[in-house]
């Protein structure tokens, strides 16, 4: 028997998440830092004596939690197949053929891992130099609670009801996207430059830019979260993915770390345990 085993890391979408949709990246070109974590999306092929082919994917993550679950599990299933040349680029073009709207952020933080600063312009991606240093790695690790409210949303849906305003021109749309655009920017610069206060900002604007968009993105968490931020518990928070449901992730404040997990788990969310996976996609070959 031949067998191919791939792994692929999930992300967490720090700031610039729907600017990598097109057309919004014909129209004004997108940026997105993001950063990989050690949940995994798994695919294996196998060949049998006979010559029977089977593909099997799962991920330790469900999909609709925000996490970049459906990318991190394409790129995988790839691979497997193809290899690991262009496996971003060929799971994008899997999902657009498909039907879902969506960008490519997830395919790339799957196949490089690691914070990356992403570009996008047109139907090119190009990566950004981009290595923040040890102490803010260290720093966002021990303040950033991930939390899974279980409230199921498909992505797809949600996008395609904001780039119908898009297409329409709306003013609140429009503002939110360049919002949420050049809060990467400054997220970035955070990032770099152990900047904590520009982290926090850059939460801010995304969270502002998300709200132009749609308040009912981050309606499921504001019940838990706003009394959190009014106590000075959360610096920061933001929906990762599209929102709507799925996963939240919240920067506590100094020492709080355990009263943001205490609130969380009250409301029956799960608190995911968390690291960074700096090896993107791996794949083992027998």
């Amino acid at each position: 028997m031949k067998r191919i085993d791939v792994r692929a890391p999930v992300r967490l979408d720090l700031a610039g998440g729907w600017t990598d949709v097109p057309p919004y990246t014909h129209d004004l070109g997108g940026e997105v830092v993001n950063v990989a974590i050690n949940i995994h999306a798994h695919a294996s092929l196998e060949i049998d004596a006979e010559g029977k082919l089977s593909v099997n994917y799962r991920c330790d993550a469900p999909v609709g939690s925000g996490l970049g679950t459906t990318g991190a599990i394409n790129v995988a299933l790839m691979a497997a197949i193809n290899g690991s040349e262009n496996a971003e680029e060929a799971a994008y073009q899997f999902e657009a053929l498909l039907g879902n709207t969506g960008g490519r952020q997830d395919q790339w933080a799957a196949k490089y891992g690691g914070f990356n600063h992403l570009m996008f312009i047109g139907d090119s991606v190009e990566e950004m130099p981009f290595d923040p240093p040890r102490s803010v790695r260290f720093w966002l690790q021990k303040h950033l609670i991930v939390a899974n409210s279980k409230i199921p949303h498909v992505s797809g849906d949600l996008h395609d009801s904001i780039w119908k305003k898009y297409a329409e021109k709306d003013a609140s749309v429009m503002d939110g996207l360049m919002t949420i655009r050049l809060a990467a920017r400054k997220m970035a610069q955070g990032l770099d430059q152990d900047r904590r206060d520009l982290i926090v900002e850059a939460l801010h604007e995304v969270c502002a830019g998300v709200d132009a968009l749609d308040p009912a993105l981050h309606e499921p968490f504001r019940e838990v979260v706003e009394p959190l931020v009014a106590n000075r518990d959360v610096a920061a928070w933001k929906a990762l993915g599209a929102g709507g449901g799925g996963c939240v992730a919240l920067l506590a404040g100094a020492g709080k770390q355990d009263v943001v997990i205490e609130a969380c788990k009250a409301a029956g969310w799960d608190v995911l345990e968390w690291d960074y996976d700096d090896d993107g996609l791996v794949v083992t070959a027998n």
